[in-house]
């Protein structure tokens, strides 16, 4: 196989968890989520699920829009983490769901050589493709997180497959 085939099932498969798979998991969670558990915090040294959406919100942006995509974005991290209000979760969901639309504008215009290119981001000299590697398992680490708070208030309301004959058949893709 050759390394532009490897480009394109990279970008194709970081596309599908991006845009799709993690976003329609995300939906599901916070439908599932008591509305009043949004800013709930376990304890001080801990986040809620808002600060959680504004903190993949703002990671998102830094990383994809701005640093690969080279569009301006001015990140205000600890606002991210210290709000202890805010938005409803639709209102969240909707200002993620617009930056990640971005990310996977900029992800759709990639090359094999884009991806070998150097950045910095965060402080961090890296490749592109170290960066779409980071986001991709950083929204999965926080979903995994508001997936449990929501299991936590909503013990049979999150479920994503449904078992046929051994096989974990995704119901979010419905």
């Amino acid at each position: 196989m050759s390394s532009h085939h490897l480009d394109r099932l990279f970008l194709d498969r970081a596309r599908e968890y991006l845009a799709r798979e993690y976003p329609a998991k995300l939906r599901l969670t916070l439908i599932a989520l008591p509305q009043d558990r949004l800013w709930w915090r376990p304890n001080d040294g801990s986040n809620s699920v808002g600060n959680l959406l504004l903190h993949l919100n703002g990671n998102l942006r830094q990383w994809m829009v701005a640093g690969v995509g080279g569009e301006a974005f001015e990140r205000h991290r600890d606002a991210e983490f210290a709000a202890l209000e805010g938005g409803s979760a639709q209102e969240l969901l909707a200002m993620l769901e617009r930056t990640i639309a971005d990310v996977d504008r900029i992800l759709s215009r990639l090359t094999a050589e884009r991806l070998a290119e150097r950045s910095a981001i965060q402080g961090r000299d890296l490749t592109v493709l170290d960066a779409i590697f980071h986001v991709t398992e950083h929204f999965a680490y926080h979903l995994g997180q508001i997936i449990l708070v929501a299991k936590m208030f909503s013990p049979d309301g999150v479920q994503f497959y449904e078992d046929a004959g051994g096989l974990a058949r995704p119901l979010w893709h419905k």
